[in-house]
């Protein structure tokens, strides 16, 4: 026989693709017409030493090699098929039944062929009883005794064929991860040093920006700008003193108590000459101070 069915009602002059139907899916067996007439009629077993599945790894992908323990081959369960061409030759074919991956392959492949372990299996799946529960070995192979290992990705080309095929081979996991650390490495520099870059300039410019702040100031204020802060600074001083004082005299008389609020206004609103109030405006308009700088801070 041949591997990849081709149904019987395929059309003679049709020519066959045996890549169309090569396995069939357990759990739509009685749904589709190709697979739906042989169950009753057309199972097989098809032995083989061993079967191939690929890892996808992003766009990569690596073959391993599936086989029992101990060497004895494997038995799959299968349907076949005879179809006659156009010149009279009759071919037979064959698709493999395939179910979910065992809990041992999973993160190798989602599906895998029915395997029958044993020879109970076996004789369930080839019986023509109509009693036959040949649906109950239709299921993942969960013994201990299935193992497998990396092979060349080159034996998924036609033209490779030979011992080589089943060959282990040693993946370089190891260089691989180090060749992935390098290059992480090396992106996780690239992206902190604009951030290192930035906040070294950050700093260079902070002192740069006080110093010219402090430069432009000196050259806007005139000598006595300095000494009328100081003194309405000292004559609020004074003010708060002597309103405190004030409130804390006892009520001795009406005419002593008018006296002394007359000194304590006369103390309290000390008059400033025009120049000095002009001198402030100025500097008020122009450019904040240093002193109300780091009073905002």
């Amino acid at each position: 026989m041949k591997w990849g069915l081709i149904p019987s009602f395929t059309k003679k002059s049709e020519k066959p693709d045996f890549y169309k139907m090569f396995n069939a899916r357990s759990e739509s067996l009685s749904e589709k017409a190709s697979f739906r007439g042989l169950i009753p009629r057309s199972r097989c077993l098809v032995a083989v030493e061993g079967f191939y599945e690929w890892k996808k790894d992003g766009s990569k992908k690596q073959p391993y090699y599936i086989h029992f323990k101990d060497g004895r081959p494997l038995v799959f369960a299968a349907l076949y098929d005879s179809w006659q061409n156009s010149e009279g030759e009759i071919l037979y074919t064959f698709t493999i039944v395939t179910t979910a991956a065992s809990s041992a392959i999973q993160w190798l492949h989602d599906r895998m062929p029915v395997i029958l372990g044993d020879k109970e299996a076996t004789d369930t799946w080839l019986s023509v009883s109509s009693n036959s529960k040949f649906d109950t070995v239709l299921k993942p192979y969960e013994q201990s005794d299935l193992v497998w290992y990396p092979v060349t990705p080159a034996m998924g080309k036609p033209s490779f064929d030979g011992p080589e095929c089943i060959k282990e081979i040693h993946l370089k996991v190891e260089e691989k991860g180090t060749i992935l650390k390098f290059f992480s490495r090396k992106e996780f520099k690239e992206e902190s040093n604009p951030e290192e870059s930035t906040h070294g300039k950050s700093l260079k410019l902070e002192p740069k920006s006080v110093k010219e702040e402090s430069e432009s100031e000196e050259k806007l204020e005139t000598p006595c700008s300095s000494k009328t802060v100081d003194c309405d600074l000292k004559s609020e001083l004074e003010t708060f003193s002597h309103e405190g004082e004030t409130k804390c005299k006892t009520k001795r008389d009406h005419e002593e108590l008018v006296g002394s609020k007359l000194k304590t206004d006369e103390i309290v609103k000390p008059r400033a000459s025009p120049a000095k109030k002009a001198n402030l405006k100025s500097v008020d308009d122009k450019q904040p101070t240093l002193l109300s700088y780091f009073g905002k801070k």
